[in-house]
């Protein structure tokens, strides 16, 4: 039976987290993911699993990678500032192929910026953040109830393609207090171990996505961040090179079909909205308002901002795309490289959300 309860969206992320499985939070408390931190110390030693305050997001990232590779599923969670810190070992995790899930609850930047205020300032950061060619996978919750959800869908997105995944939510979705249903019966995926100790081929180049070995169950796997063969010893050749990253980055491409979500309604209509995250609650009230005022208008409100929906926005019949955004224009780059008809980008930074009317005098412009 489902427990039903009235939550904050970064505890809710909590109860996500431990019912996907999540073991190890390695993290550094910061303004507005704090509570995340806070939930997981309390909540992990109840169901044998382990809590760490680092020194720092640096620090944070490495040890849930390390807790990753010894058999637990780890998480951090963090926010803009500790995000930049992160990068150097969120490229790591990309490179040695390592499942973990990374909660960014966005505020004002660059730099200290805004603590307590909202912002989708890190949309980009988080697809090139890294140095190198990589293929993140991210999610946008818009409500408390899709932080629970969404948290779950990271951890086992991150177990089958074994990669980092994205939870992009704000300071709204983060500290917002909803009803919030925890179901029992989301499947969970679980990791899937190697049959054969030692792993001769633990990287091998023609697998898609290859199990994912133990420390200290008998596989003798070598992990390195140097670009590195199939038996995971460095191999920095050009062949070998693209032979790898190619297969890191096609894992993730050749499966879009399988990871992208969204939301759509109205889809054929005249004038379309592209939202995410929490700007996607107000985009929901202005399109049913202007429904029944006889305007044509529709909305996508993408669940998976990556990999992006490409084909999605290349079919919409629309003639004109509004696409807000809590920042001065990120994704809506990516709505421009694809659509067929004119983009108009509803900006809105200081951490308040776009007002009705705002939205509504784009639709009749």
């Amino acid at each position: 039976m489902a427990d039903i309860n009235f939550i904050q969206g970064n505890l809710a992320c909590v109860k996500g987290a431990l019912k996907a499985g999540c073991r190890f939070f390695g993290g550094y408390p910061i303004t507005p993911s704090t509570e995340i931190a806070e939930g997981m110390a309390r909540e992990l030693p109840k169901v044998g699993g382990y809590y760490i305050q680092m020194e720092d997001e640096l620090g944070s990232m490495a040890s849930i990678i390390g807790a990753s590779w010894g058999g637990l599923k780890s998480m951090t969670a963090t926010s803009g500032p500790g995000l930049s810190l992160m990068m150097e070992n969120i490229g790591y995790a990309f490179m040695t192929e390592t499942p973990c899930v990374i909660v960014d609850v966005q505020r004002g930047g660059p730099s200290t910026g805004q603590p307590t205020s909202a912002s989708q300032g890190d949309m980009m950061q988080i697809r090139w953040g890294s140095h190198g060619d990589y293929e993140p996978i991210a999610l946008a919750p818009s409500s408390v109830q899709e932080m629970y959800d969404y948290t779950i869908m990271a951890f086992n997105y991150a177990e089958k393609y074994r990669i980092p995944v994205f939870v992009m939510a704000d300071e709204i979705v983060g500290h917002m207090r909803e009803k919030v249903i925890f179901h029992d019966n989301i499947p969970i995926i679980n990791r899937v171990l190697p049959d054969e100790k030692p792993c001769k081929k633990p990287y091998p180049f023609d697998k898609e996505v290859p199990e994912m070995p133990i420390f200290g169950e008998g596989y003798n796997v070598h992990v390195t961040g140097l670009t590195h063969d199939e038996r995971g010893y460095p191999d920095v050749s050009s062949e070998t090179h693209e032979k790898l990253i190619k297969r890191i980055c096609n894992k993730i491409l050749n499966n879009k079909n399988d990871i992208i979500k969204y939301e759509a309604k109205y889809i054929n209509s005249e004038t379309m909205f592209v939202c995410y995250g929490t700007p996607s609650r107000t985009v929901k009230h202005v399109v049913e308002e202007m429904r029944k005022e006889g305007y044509d208008v529709g909305y996508i409100r993408l669940i998976t901002v990556y990999p992006f929906p490409d084909e999605l926005i290349k079919n919409l019949k629309a003639s004109k795309i509004i696409v807000p955004e809590m920042n001065l224009g990120q994704i809506v780059g990516e709505v421009m490289k694809y659509a067929k008809c004119d983009v108009v980008l509803s900006d809105k930074i200081g951490g308040e959300l776009h007002r009705p009317e705002e939205l509504k005098a784009l639709v009749l412009e």
